[in-house]
């Protein structure tokens, strides 16, 4: 098991009207759907290997666990602050932990955590992260 000291990185998401459910509020599921999204965007910009190069190399992540806690609700025209911190790598999972805050109030909404497991693109069978992948995300 890897850990230490890890950098807490944001992504800045806009409320848009399908975000919205029967109740003038952020559907449940939506939240999960801004935590993927943050982590899509944290990989190319802050740990400098995107998506699409996992994809290239014969890798691909897929999720093994996730937890969301609801705390407010977030409503159209909100600007969720959703800031994301790995926790630990093991062997072929990492640990991600995840807040999302209301950039208008600065209130918690919701956090939480993702088990994510690299598998080879091909066989679809986890596979041990890379020590180069681990020391990029040692940052």
């Amino acid at each position: 098991m890897t850990k230490k000291a890890n950098s807490i990185f944001s992504t800045e998401i806009i409320v848009r009207p399908d975000d919205i459910d029967l109740n003038n509020h952020v559907h449940f599921t939506k939240y999960l759907d801004y935590f993927l999204a943050a982590r899509y965007d944290q990989m190319s910009r802050c740990y400098k290997v995107s998506m699409e190069e996992f994809i290239g190399m014969g890798y691909n992540w897929v999720a093994s666990q996730m937890t969301i806690n609801y705390k407010r609700s977030l409503l159209l025209g909100d600007v969720a602050i959703v800031k994301t911190q790995w926790d630990s790598f093991n062997g072929a999972q990492v640990n991600v932990n995840f807040w999302i805050y209301s950039k208008k109030t600065n209130k918690l909404i919701s956090d939480g955590f993702g088990v994510f497991t690299l598998i080879k693109s091909d066989s679809l069978r986890p596979v041990r992260i890379p020590q180069e992948i681990v020391e990029k995300y040692l940052i």
